[in-house]
């Protein structure tokens, strides 16, 4: 199945943040559409099937990104958290998730979009609370602004995933390599 959405930061709360790319640039928004919004739910699997959002869901969960991603900030450079950031998100992590029931096949969750947003903000709160929140780091990528869990040994991972940057940096880098290479060679 080819996903419309990237999850390589891992963690879907870190991942909804990545949902506005190149933040200190150019800013393009990926929910775009309540449908985008849906699609991403159903993507991350956070739930199995979600009811149609709206245009206020769609508000809503930006604005819960937002104040996600000022946290995930915060945490990651050290720095007391937002307060503004904070009520949002804890707001939203108070409101009922949508309880998983089990079918004949296994586990199957279905979700209204405040639920699914609930369910998110709640990975956020676990998240942001947690030890993991001591492997965040930000895409060494120039234009990318994700951030992500580092797990790697010797926390030594410098991009998001390889795909979306790694491969376009390491590229670009080979390219610099052979431009100059025949300008070394004639010194």
């Amino acid at each position: 199945m080819k996903y419309q959405h990237a999850f390589v930061c891992g963690d879907p709360a870190l991942d909804f943040t990545a949902t506005l790319r190149a933040r200190r640039s150019s800013r393009i928004e990926v929910l775009t559409t309540p449908e985008a919004l849906d699609t991403w739910y159903l993507e991350s699997g956070l739930v199995d099937s979600v009811t149609p959002a709206g245009p206020a869901d769609l508000e809503q969960a930006r604005t819960v990104r937002e104040a996600v991603y000022r946290l995930v900030a915060d945490r990651r450079l050290g720095r007391p958290f937002d307060q503004e950031s904070l009520a949002v998100v804890n707001a939203a992590a108070r409101r009922p998730t949508a309880p998983p029931q089990l079918i004949p096949p296994g586990r199957r969750t279905t979700a209204t979009p405040e639920q699914a947003l609930s369910s998110l903000a709640r990975r956020a709160v676990e998240l942001l609370g947690g030890a993991e929140s001591l492997l965040l780091k930000e895409c060494s990528s120039p234009e990318c602004t994700d951030i992500y869990i580092d797990r790697s040994r010797g926390a030594r991972r410098q991009w998001c995933g390889m795909e979306p940057c790694g491969n376009k940096v390491k590229a670009a880098a080979y390219r610099a390599r052979k431009r100059n290479a025949p300008a070394l060679a004639t010194r």
